[in-house]
């Protein structure tokens, strides 16, 4: 990939992605507990696999600890946090400050997201804020960055530095909208990005080869959603109840079949790994398991990931 600019944030996840490397980082399921050492015994986990670790916020519109309050703790550890800023439930105050303090403790990754709806979750009649949507987050941050200054104009004493991305999903209709997306986030200021689970191969294929006729290739690194499924029904689930998840059915009936079915979920992600490898213009691969930090950890082992890393 040519780099878009000289800028360089101190990102342990940039500088292996600069280098050529193929680049793996993970989801860091935030606990429902006030606890510091339920984040720190899943980041040991994930911290010898991963070049990032993502602290997701209020993923699906459900409460757990803050995005934040996780990136505080892994940072003291020593660890590299990706911070995941939704739209959801702050204002553009609010997030701008969360943007200082989370660079102050030394974040220097941050994924934009817009945010799911409140009806996702299991507090439905709280009031969604949706002040910014994800591009008008990517702009905002790149302003504090790269201009020194709020949104309201207001001079910075010291930018943050920070590695900026947002979300992708090659996987949802219109197939043909995703790559013009996609350059919308370029254009806003994004310079990874990590996807939605990848499921389907060709889907991912076919999305891929607009990414590289927009030149997106050269412009982002992308890092491909990737997980195991536990079983059939949990594939179900997942494709009936999470926004975007696309399980095409032969997956679906593959699990189905198989004598033990969270062994053959580990297997097929394994091979979705290595198949997405071989993709031109794919970066890297962006794991997620649901509580499941120890399979994370041998499906990246197994998938020989390893050896492309950059130990830091």
């Amino acid at each position: 990939m040519t780099a878009q600019t000289a800028f360089s944030s101190g990102s342990r996840l940039e500088r292996v992605l600069r280098s050529g490397r193929f680049a793996v980082t993970a989801e860091l399921n935030a606990p429902d507990s006030a606890d510091p050492q339920a984040v720190y015994e899943r980041a040991l986990v994930l911290a010898s696999v991963c070049d990032g670790i993502n602290a997701t916020d209020a993923s699906g519109a459900n409460c757990h600890m803050s995005s934040v309050g996780i990136c505080a703790l892994l940072t003291r550890a020593g660890y590299e946090p990706v911070y995941q800023i939704s739209c959801r439930d702050r204002n553009r105050i609010a997030i701008q400050g969360d943007v200082l303090g989370a660079a102050a403790m030394g974040v220097r990754n941050v994924l934009c997201l817009t945010g799911d709806g409140v009806q996702a979750g299991d507090q439905p009649e709280a009031k969604p804020v949706f002040d910014l949507d994800s591009l008008t987050l990517l702009r905002t941050v790149r302003i504090m960055r790269d201009e020194g200054r709020f949104l309201s104009g207001r001079k910075l004493d010291i930018p943050p530095r920070l590695f900026v991305g947002a979300a992708e999903n090659p996987f949802a209709p219109p197939f043909d909208f995703r790559p013009k997306r996609l350059l919308k986030k370029w254009q806003a200021g994004a310079e990874f990005i990590q996807t939605q689970y990848c499921f389907d191969i060709p889907r991912l294929q076919a999305f891929m080869t607009q990414v590289r006729d927009l030149g997106l290739h050269e412009k982002l690194f992308i890092l491909v959603g990737v997980g195991p499924l536990r079983s059939a029904k949990v594939a179900e689930w997942m494709r009936a109840n999470v926004p975007g998840v696309h399980v095409p059915d032969a997956v679906v009936e593959r699990l189905r079949k198989a004598e033990k079915p969270g062994r053959e979920g580990k297997r097929l992600c394994i091979e979705l790994i290595q198949q997405v490898r071989e993709i031109p213009g794919v970066s890297g691969v962006h794991v997620m398991a649901y509580r499941q930090e120890e399979l994370v950890a041998e499906i990246v082992e197994e998938s020989g990931l390893l050896s492309s890393r950059l130990v830091s």
